[in-house]
């Protein structure tokens, strides 16, 4: 399948975490080692770590922006009535995804995601632009390889990175809800399509 080629709102968009046996401790060398990666969805609750698995994060209500920022700096100029631009060095974005919270996914025992919650392990994460559900009915639903995110057009992004922290925020009016922070530990890969 190819990129997304029309305007459309990304709501089948996706965000999973590779879960090698062993720690990776390096980044994958091309795409096709990033999307070895993501071959078969295993389950949050009660999942096991294998080889090309990967466990999605789930009820996400907002994503932020995913990409490498500009690299631009302004530098004000006495007497000028605006500042200069110049070339600097880019600071990563704020990973922060707002999830609405089941606090049964995170549990510390039994699941996947929970414990990797500041656990200070560096990981192989992807994020996938979609404007329509995956049409494959197997664990390789969300797979980067075929057929998975390969029935509907797509843009993936993959990233090393950490889950550093996972906040609650009780809600009294709305469904509850919790900030996933995560960090980058290095440059994004992609955009790549199926």
């Amino acid at each position: 399948m190819a990129f997304p080629t029309s305007i459309g709102a990304g709501i089948f968009s996706d965000i999973a975490i590779a879960t090698p046996i062993a720690p990776l401790t390096a980044p994958p060398a091309n795409e096709a080692a990033w999307k070895a990666l993501f071959a078969t969805e295993a389950a949050n609750v009660g999942g096991v770590a294998a080889a090309g698995a990967f466990v999605r994060i789930q009820n996400v209500r907002e994503y932020p922006a995913i990409g490498t920022p500009a690299n631009i700096v302004n530098v004000p100029v006495y007497g000028a009535p605006n500042s200069s631009q110049v070339q600097g060095q880019s600071d990563a974005p704020d990973l922060s995804l707002t999830l609405n919270y089941v606090a049964s996914d995170w549990a510390p025992a039994g699941t996947l995601l929970g414990p990797m919650v500041g656990d200070g392990v560096q990981r192989a994460f992807r994020f996938a632009l979609l404007n329509a559900k995956p049409t494959a009915t197997t664990t390789a639903q969300y797979a980067s390889t075929a057929p998975g995110l390969g029935t509907v057009p797509n843009a993936q992004f993959y990233w090393m990175g950490k889950l550093e922290a996972l906040v609650v925020n009780p809600q009294l009016t709305d469904a509850n809800q919790a900030t996933l922070t995560l960090t980058i530990q290095g440059a994004f890969a992609g955009a790549y399509t199926i």
